[in-house]
């Protein structure tokens, strides 16, 4: 479709040609540079599409191959390895963090199991002082401090968004149990024999396939807090108090990440830096549903609600499976047996069992502080294609 607007590429069963045109007008409403959608339904691809600019500094298109950067999209991947060793026996989820890795019960943590880090329940969001991007490259420096780090609540009475230590405490215990860093074993268990284009921790052969990030810039005056509905001041109040323990956990990197940095690109930053294209993310998501990573009592399991409520970071009421996301009744993908997780800017994967669905949208615009309805449209388009063919 070339119309007035940019190009979009791909294809898309019969009956799932109204996604290609929510697509298009995405991209032409100027609310996207580069983005890509991938939807299978009941293990068989139905649509696959993608279009704009990859890099608006040199006007490389976007690509059937562009990989894009998923921020925290890359979690529900991270729980994935976790899971896949549970399911092997490997690993205890209720067992003591500290029986695999013996260095974390400092600090009064020597009670954590393996779930709270799943399941944000660790009261671990945040260190006591913030670490360097070269720190969070290397990784080992971000574990050590984690060690040591006394919890900032009562572990398992609280659940609270571990923006970025998830993935360094999850992939810490993966290390221990495996003794392959998690993007090797990503890489060797699940994105090799599914055949995935989806990475944590590119190599350097990839990173010509790589989009370039542009992000909007959110700002908010706090001195207009007092005309903010109230059941929106308490969120508000925390986003702008640099103490609010809900900052230091989303600051915990001073200065920030830049994920357009080869070099952190190539490090495996696994609650943060997952790499992929839309086509293997909804096919991740498909391989799930399908039984092909964990077993149906596996997945069951890891996707029955383990927590709800306030989130004690983000400040808004939140559900939360072992390792997976629940929508909750607002969000537009919900669905009572839908999981998945989405990222910083508006990319997301999830699946639905119980419809057999499994999407995945990545883009290269990152939205905030604005209504991000881009996946919201496409999604919607997806189901009116579904409820057809019923």
């Amino acid at each position: 479709m070339h119309g007035n607007g940019p190009a979009v590429e791909g294809e898309t069963a019969e009956g799932f040609e109204e996604v290609r045109e929510a697509f298009a007008a995405n991209l032409a409403s100027g609310e996207e540079i580069g983005a890509a959608v991938g939807v299978y339904l009941h293990g068989r691809k139905v649509v696959d599409l993608w279009g704009g600019i990859a890099d608006p500094e040199t006007g490389r298109p976007w690509e059937r191959d562009t990989l894009q950067v998923v921020y925290s999209t890359t979690k529900a991947v991270t729980a994935a390895c976790a899971l896949l060793l549970a399911q092997r026996g490997e690993l205890d989820l209720d067992a003591p963090v500290a029986r695999y890795w013996p260095e974390f019960a400092a600090g009064g943590k020597e009670r954590i199991p393996v779930r709270w880090l799943l399941t944000h329940q660790a009261g671990l969001p945040a260190l006591d002082d913030p670490i360097t991007p070269a720190d969070a490259v290397a990784g080992e420096p971000v574990v050590r401090a984690l060690e040591a780090q006394r919890p900032f609540w009562e572990p398992g009475t609280e659940h609270g968004y571990h923006a970025l230590t998830y993935g360094w405490l999850v992939g810490e215990v993966v290390r221990r149990v495996c003794g392959r860093s998690i993007g090797t074993f990503l890489a060797e268990e699940i994105a090799a024999p599914l055949g995935l284009d989806l990475w944590i921790g590119l190599p350097e052969r990839e990173h010509h396939r790589v989009s370039r990030i542009v992000a909007d810039q959110a700002t908010f005056d706090a001195s207009a807090l007092d005309a903010v509905p109230e059941p929106m001041r308490d969120v508000l109040a925390a986003y702008t108090d640099p103490a609010s323990l809900t900052m230091r956990a989303m600051t915990l990197v001073k200065p920030p990440l830049d994920h357009n940095d080869p070099v952190e690109q190539s490090a495996e930053m696994p609650a943060t830096n997952g790499i992929c294209t839309a086509r293997s993310l909804a096919a991740f998501y498909a391989a799930l549903i399908g039984h092909r990573i964990l077993t149906p009592a596996a997945l069951a399991a890891a996707t029955a609600e383990q927590v709800s409520g306030i989130d004690r970071i983000l400040r808004v009421p939140v559900r939360i499976g072992t390792g997976f996301g629940l929508p909750t009744p607002e969000a537009f993908w919900y669905s009572p047996t839908a999981f998945g997780f989405g990222g910083f800017g508006g990319s997301i994967g999830f699946a639905d069992p119980d419809s057999g669905l499994a999407f995945g949208y990545v883009m290269n615009r990152l939205r905030e502080g604005v209504p991000d309805l881009r996946a919201a449209r496409l999604y919607d388009a997806v189901v009116r294609a579904m409820k057809a063919r019923a």
